[in-house]
C-alpha cells in the first residue's frame, strides 16, 4: 500500500510537470502507466487452529487443558460433571470400564463435552498383563515378542479397532522398553531384550494403531538399565548417555520415526544424566525433541506414582505438575491417590504459577497448543 501512495504521489507530480514544461512528444500506449500490472496483495499467513483455540483461553483454562485425570466408576452423568472442569483428557483405568462395549461408548460419548474439541481419552491397552477391556483377547508383548513383527502390527490393528469403536482416542499401550533380563518387573509387558528387535515391534505396534487410536511409547527413556517399578519406587541407574544410545534408545527412535503421537515419559533417574527423574528432568525432554526428533505431546507417566515413591520432595502433588510442565512435558496423568477434586487443585495451582512467575506463560502456552492441536486431530476423524 505504501509503495501504491508514493507511485501515484509521483505520477501527479509529473502532471504537474508537464502543465508547467513545453510540450512533448505524445508517449507511446505501451509506454502509457494504464497498461501496468498492479501488485497482486499479500496472502494473510493462516492461524492454526490449535493457536487459536488456545488464544481464547484464560490461563486457569490453558492450566486445565494440559491435564489429564481420571475418577472412579463407570456413571456417564458424574463422568460428564467432572470433565465439564475443562480437562483436556481422561484415563480410563479398571473399574471405569464397563462388561460391553456398548456402554463404553455410552461412558466415552458423555466424556466429550464438546464434540469439536473432543478431549484425549486414554487407555492402557498393551494386552496380556495389562488389559483394561474385557473382551480383548488379542495378543500382547509377551507372546508377540516371539512372533513376526507382522503378527504384531495386525495385532495392534484389531485392538485399535476395539478402542476406537468404544469411544477411546489414545492407548498408552506400546511398552518400548528394554528390560536387561527376565527379572525385571516391565519383563513380560516388552517385547524382548534385544534393542533391535523391539524397535521392530515398536515400529510395527504403530503403524498398526495408525489412523485408529493415537499411538502412545513408553516409559521414556526406558526402565532397562533401571531396577525396581517405579509404582513404588524411582528406579535408578548409573547408565552413561552413550550406553542409552546403544542400549535403550533404538525402540522409541523407531517408534518416534514410525509417527507415534504421544511420548510418556517414566519415572526413573540416570543419574549420569540428569540426577532428577526423568519425568521431571528437562534434560530427557531435550533429548526427546533433539535426538529423536519428537514433535508430537509429551506426557508423564501417572504424577501419583512419584508421592508413592516416599521421597519427601515428590509429596506435592501441584509441586510436581508445576515442575513436570516447567521441564517440557505438554501433558501431565494424575490417577493414584486423586479424587474429583485433585484435578481442580492442581489446575488452580498451575494457573497460580504462572501468574507468580514459578512457570513461564509461554511453556503453558506451548503445552497447551501441542494438546489442543492433538484433540482437533481426533475431532477430524
Amino acid at each position: 500500500m505504501r509503495r501504491t501512495l508514493f507511485g501515484a504521489i509521483a505520477v501527479l507530480a509529473m502532471v504537474a510537470l508537464a502543465g508547467c514544461a513545453p510540450s512533448a512528444p505524445t508517449p507511446s500506449p505501451t509506454a502509457s502507466p494504464k497498461t501496468r500490472t498492479a501488485s497482486p496483495s499479500p496472502t494473510p499467513t493462516p492461524i492454526d487452529p490449535a493457536t487459536a483455540l488456545v488464544d481464547r483461553m484464560s490461563s486457569t483454562q490453558r492450566a486445565q487443558s494440559v491435564i489429564m485425570g481420571t475418577i472412579p466408576g463407570t456413571d456417564p452423568a458424574a463422568a460428564h460433571d467432572y470433565m465439564s472442569g475443562g480437562f483436556g483428557g481422561f484415563i480410563l483405568m479398571g473399574d471405569n470400564v464397563p462388561s460391553a462395549p456398548a456402554q463404553l461408548r455410552e461412558l466415552t460419548t458423555a466424556l466429550t463435552v464438546d464434540p469439536a474439541v473432543p478431549p484425549l481419552i486414554a487407555v492402557d491397552e498393551e494386552g496380556g498383563p495389562v488389559t483394561r477391556l474385557h473382551w480383548d483377547d488379542l495378543p500382547g508383548a509377551r507372546t508377540l515378542k516371539s512372533r513376526p513383527p507382522e503378527e504384531t502390527q495386525q495385532a495392534f490393528a484389531a485392538r485399535a479397532k476395539l478402542l476406537a469403536d468404544g469411544g477411546v482416542g489414545v492407548n498408552f499401550g506400546i511398552v518400548a522398553d528394554v528390560p536387561r533380563d527376565a527379572s525385571s518387573f516391565i519383563f513380560s509387558r516388552a517385547f524382548g531384550t534385544d534393542p533391535d528387535a523391539v524397535a521392530q515391534r515398536v515400529t510395527a505396534a504403530v503403524r498398526g494403531e495408525h489412523g485408529a487410536v493415537l499411538s502412545t511409547l513408553k516409559h521414556f527413556p526406558g526402565h532397562g538399565a533401571a531396577p525396581g517399578d517405579s509404582h513404588h519406587v524411582i528406579p535408578s541407574t548409573a547408565e552413561t548417555l552413550g550406553q542409552w544410545r546403544t542400549l535403550d534408545a533404538p525402540p522409541f527412535r523407531a517408534g518416534a520415526d514410525a509417527g507415534a503421537e504421544l511420548l510418556m515419559f517414566g519415572h526413573l533417574a540416570y543419574t549420569a544424566v540428569d540426577a532428577a527423574p526423568a519425568s521431571l528432568s528437562a534434560r530427557w525432554h531435550e533429548i526427546a525433541r533433539d535426538e529423536l526428533g519428537f514433535d508430537g505431546v509429551m506426557i508423564t507417566d501417572d504424577l501419583g506414582m512419584l508421592e508413592s515413591s516416599g521421597a519427601p520432595g515428590y509429596r506435592d502433588p501441584v509441586r510436581n505438575a508445576v515442575t513436570a510442565l516447567a521441564a517440557g512435558n505438554d501433558m501431565v496423568l494424575l490417577v493414584a491417590g486423586t479424587d474429583p477434586q485433585t484435578a481442580p487443585r492442581v489446575a488452580a495451582g498451575i494457573a497460580q504459577a504462572v501468574e507468580d512467575g514459578r512457570l513461564p506463560a509461554a511453556r503453558l502456552r506451548d503445552a497447551a497448543e501441542h494438546v489442543a492441536a492433538l484433540r482437533l486431530q481426533i475431532a477430524a476423524r
